[in-house]
């Protein structure tokens, strides 16, 4: 802190008329500090007094100034809070409004209006699953939930309609299956994602399921890394077919090859992608740097550390990393990363690695080949990723019966069984089927995704849980698709289904003077290789006139369409006075 500088003659003025009245009283020596900042005993070259105490920061940030769940945190840190927890399943009682939010960082939400009761969220690494686990997580759903649980799109499961008595039972039960839910929720990095098929892929360029695991457990045992302005998003994709959405991501990591002559050793690296965040109209940004893979998590730490201390705490609508870099600009962020890490960032061209090859849409739902001879994934809808305890105990038997035991959840709401040998595969989806899943569903069943809804929502307009059922139901009777079709239903501008990737996106809202539920329609939103933000081209459909709408709009292209063109592809050559001219007459 510098010193100020030396009083005005103003200020001067006063100090001898004060001096010269305390002069006439008797001797009275000054003592103040000068423009140095050394001690002096002359009034006419002293200023303020540098030792006056300072008000209390967070991070560089006052008090006074903190947003209200900041203050919140600091008043009482969430993880500190077990005794309140338990004090709350003792009395059957719900928490108030600074205790709900502080409950989140253990994985509970109370989710009232919609529901008088907690939904629990744990974390999955890499969203791999054993079949112990979703056995216990479906005896979690039976006993003290409401029977059911649901898959989310950061490949993680939520079970709702927890008493306030039962939730010391549920975190203990879920410790007791090796999961937790320290940190899903509120200002915490989220469920770390993997590509579902990594160490089984045919076209993967390095297995990344050691690097979700690895940054999981760094987390958990660093409790700075629980003191992040807001929510924090971070993926690991392998390179191979099947996406993980990583450019949806706050931090995304993706392998990628270089080869002879470009200025490295050739190899595997990893290109680190920054700041996604679809909800906000932004996918993430390539860095311009290489990672080795061993370096991954080390550079994950540090650039977390870096949002820490300078993320926005005083206005919750700019505290994502998407604003700090803003703010700052991507080479700025690198050099504070460096700062932290003891090794430096090689700066690197995207065009001098190998292109990505393009994912294959779809291809976490199906029978495929792994890359072990004789083994077979096999990808199983689960539509809008809900599944009943009684479903979630026979995937679970059917993963330990004929696979390895183990299971492997997606960011679109459904799941994997690998490691099925070929003389298997016919029995598994005889169990599939018996279950009540499919393994061959239609291209829009398959493509289905939609948050909690107002079920189980606050926040949300509209049933988007039971309405993409009911359109799938709909379209799957009147329209043959030959193309994989992506329709994501969220609730709120939130976009908790990231409605903006979708081929068809869908955000709930209240229609008219009787507040009706209805979408505005978005279309032509894709990630990866088909990356692109969709167009509003619909505003305010109620719910009832929507299913006759996106059949309307989906027969118009595959009549109009060129050859093997895809629905993204069609509506992105159209402006949005074309599209609406033409499915509307």
């Amino acid at each position: 802190m510098s010193a100020p500088g030396p009083f005005t003659d103003e200020q001067k003025e006063y100090l001898q008329g004060v001096l010269a009245g305390a002069a006439q009283r008797g001797f009275m020596p000054f003592v103040g500090v000068a423009g140095d900042g050394r001690i002096t005993g002359d009034p006419a070259g002293a200023s303020i007094n540098l030792a006056a105490p300072a008000e209390e920061t967070v991070h560089g940030t006052p008090l006074s100034e903190l947003c209200k769940e900041e203050r919140i945190k600091h008043e009482e840190n969430p993880l500190d809070i077990w005794e309140k927890i338990a004090a709350h399943a003792d009395q059957d009682r719900f928490p108030d409004a600074e205790d709900t939010f502080r409950f989140k960082f253990h994985g509970l939400f109370y989710v009232a209006p919609a529901q008088n009761a907690f939904m629990m969220r744990c974390r999955i690494p890499g969203c791999i699953l054993t079949s112990a686990q979703l056995a216990g997580l479906a005896e979690i759903a039976e006993q003290w939930g409401n029977g059911y649980a649901d898959i989310t799109t950061r490949g993680n499961i939520q079970v709702r309609e927890i008493a306030a008595r039962h939730i010391v039972n549920v975190l203990i039960k879920l410790q007791e299956i090796g999961l937790t839910s320290r940190g899903s929720g509120a200002d915490n990095i989220r469920n770390i994602t993997a590509s579902p098929t990594s160490g089984i892929d045919l076209d993967e360029v390095f297995d990344v399921r050691p690097l979700a695991k690895a940054l999981h457990h760094y987390i958990l045992n660093h409790r700075d890394l629980y003191g992040i302005p807001r929510k924090f998003n971070v993926a690991f994709d392998n390179g191979g077919s099947i996406s993980v959405a990583a450019d949806t991501n706050d931090l995304g990591f993706v392998a990628v090859r270089v080869g002879e002559g470009k200025g490295v050793e050739p190899g595997v690296y990893f290109r680190v992608q920054l700041a996604g965040i679809t909800g906000h109209k932004q996918f993430a940004q390539d860095a311009g740097i290489l990672l080795k893979p061993n370096e991954c998590v080390a550079a994950a730490a540090a650039m977390v550390r870096v949002f820490v201390e300078n993320g926005d705490r005083t206005n919750r609508k700019k505290a994502r990393l998407k604003y700090l870099i803003d703010r700052w600009g991507i080479p700025k962020f690198l050099d504070q990363t460096e700062k932290k890490l003891a090794f430096p960032l090689v700066h690197f061209p995207l065009e001098h690695c190998e292109p990505r090859r393009p994912v294959f849409r779809h291809g976490h739902i199906g029978v495929y080949r792994q890359a072990q001879r004789g083994l077979n994934y096999i990808g199983v809808v689960i539509p809008v990723g809900r599944m009943k305890a009684q479903q979630m105990h026979r995937l679970a038997e059917t993963a330990g019966n004929y696979g390895s035991g183990e299971l492997r959840l997606t960011v679109f709401q459904n799941l994997l069984i690998p490691n099925v040998p070929d003389t298997y595969v016919e029995a598994v989806k005889r169990s599939l089927t018996w279950t009540g899943f499919h393994y061959e569903a239609s291209h829009i069943a398959g493509g289905l995704v939609a948050c909690t809804g107002n079920t189980g929502c606050k926040f949300s307009a509209t049933n988007t849980k039971g309405q993409a059922l009911e359109l799938a139901r709909y379209l799957e009777k009147r329209v043959p698709l030959d193309q994989p079709i992506n329709i994501h239903l969220t609730g709120c501008p939130h976009s908790c289904a990231q409605h903006y990737i979708g081929d068809i996106g869908l955000l709930g809202i209240k229609v008219g003077p009787t507040a009706d539920e209805g979408y505005n329609v978005i279309l032509g939103g894709g990630d990866d290789h088909e990356q692109a933000l969709g167009r509003e081209i619909f505003k305010g459909i109620r719910f009832t006139e929507l299913p006759a709408l996106l059949e309307r709009i989906l027969k118009i292209y595959m009549e109009r369409r060129k050859s093997g063109e895809s629905f993204t592809r069609f509506t992105r050559r159209h402006e949005v006075g074309q599209l609406q001219e033409m499915f509307t007459n």
